[in-house]
């Protein structure tokens, strides 16, 4: 596979390239999809199916009959201006793929296409499916309350799913590198928004009213004691805060005041006492003289890789890219819908280094991969594709 994955190279990345110039919202990848269900249509692939969960496509390659394992590729770019000087920048100002959504989807089609020849050349040692999930909307919940991977499951797409994998691409990550992690790998990341209510007044005469920069002082320092004192240190977790605004001018004590952050973390237990302990250090307003609002936005939940997967993708990457390809975790705090097709069934994805000089990050204008890495994380999906629908693995 890693033979066949590197004759197709360049297809690969002018697939990467065309997607990466013509990058679409969540749940907005008609043009994406229609790309995708084009060239499994042209490759030869079998039972394509579009609009799955909205936007997204799936396929099938394989008998029809016996196991079938899912490999799953997100479609969705960020709204963000791309600075990015390249022939194949985003066309579309202010959106733009600066998470690798368009490798992953390029290095798919790579997949289905190794594997639709493999398929006609030793039809009798398959036994088993391959099935190709092309998802929308990764980084956002749509109106209805749906990510892009809940939304195909919700339209049965896992329902023939015996296991799932993916890869992810990762700008900072040694290039060629893959991470592999077992069990919790990626957090559950939920938003929290929170308002301080007081009087406000002159800021010649704080003592006739209230203030609420002066209550922020005894939340801040109780959200930033959370972590560090309230949950048990052996458990991964963070709590952030991202903005705080307030006032308008030096001579006026504010009446309110708003702030939003993050919250982190791999375990239902845990995640529940953050929530908890953040609304906590709000309610200390009150004996302030003060008042507040404080709501949690849920994200998505953790994502747990299964060991026995990753085993199969370890194996994979040892006997085509050697042991230095291979890094134990962790893979981060960011989070994943991922997370829900292998809450599903039984699944993995790793990390797959791709990055460019001291690299660019996740989600900024600058975002940027090696190229390169393109074939390697097309070989060691199909190979483990290959492996299981031939009864290697399973």
């Amino acid at each position: 596979m890693r033979q066949e994955a590197e004759k197709i190279k360049d297809e690969i990345i002018r697939l990467r390239r065309d997607i990466h110039a013509h990058p679409e919202l969540g749940f907005e990848e008609i043009r994406t999809a229609g790309l995708v269900a084009d060239t499994l249509t042209e490759i030869g692939a079998d039972d394509i199916k579009t609009k799955v969960g909205r936007t997204g496509v799936t396929a099938i390659i394989g008998p029809g009959t016996g196991p079938t394992i899912g490999i799953r590729a997100d479609m969705d770019a960020l709204p963000i201006l791309e600075e990015v000087e390249y022939d194949y920048k985003s066309t579309n100002p202010g959106v733009m793929h600066a998470c690798g959504h368009d490798a992953h989807t390029a290095m798919l089609l790579g997949v289905a296409h190794v594997l639709r020849q493999n398929y006609m050349e030793n039809k009798d040692k398959w036994k088993g499916n391959v099935k190709f999930l092309f998802q929308p909307s990764e980084e956002k919940w749509g109106d209805d309350g749906h990510s892009g991977a809940t939304a195909m499951i919700a339209d049965e797409a896992m329902a023939d799913v015996d296991y799932v994998i993916a890869t992810h691409v990762g700008s900072t990550g040694d290039t060629g590198v893959c991470t592999f992690q077992d069990g919790p790998a990626l957090a559950a990341p939920d938003i929290w928004n929170a308002k301080i209510f007081a009087t406000g007044g002159h800021g010649a005469y704080p003592h006739r009213g209230t203030d609420p920069i002066f209550m922020l002082n005894t939340v801040l320092s109780h959200i930033y004691s959370i972590r560090s004192r309230m949950i048990n240190p052996l458990d991964k977790s963070v709590v952030s805060i991202g903005s705080i605004h307030t006032g308008e001018a030096g001579n006026v004590i504010p009446a309110e005041i708003s702030l939003n952050g993050t919250i982190r973390s791999f375990d239902q237990e845990v995640r529940e006492q953050l929530w908890a302990e953040t609304e906590r250090a709000f309610k200390l307003v009150e004996t302030l003289g003060g008042t507040y609002e404080f709501n949690i936005s849920e994200g998505y939940i953790p994502m747990v890789n299964s060991a026995k997967v990753n085993d199969w993708m370890r194996a994979v990457t040892r006997d085509l890219y050697g042991e230095g390809a291979i890094h134990e975790g962790p893979i981060g705090m960011a989070g994943e819908d991922f997370a829900f097709m292998v809450d599903k069934v039984p699944g993995a994805m790793f990390s797959l280094g791709a990055r460019i000089g001291e690299g660019t990050g996740h989600h900024t204008p600058l975002f940027d991969i090696d190229e390169n890495v393109l074939s390697q994380g097309t070989a060691i999906l199909a190979e483990t594709a290959r492996r299981f629908v031939t009864g290697e693995v399973g």
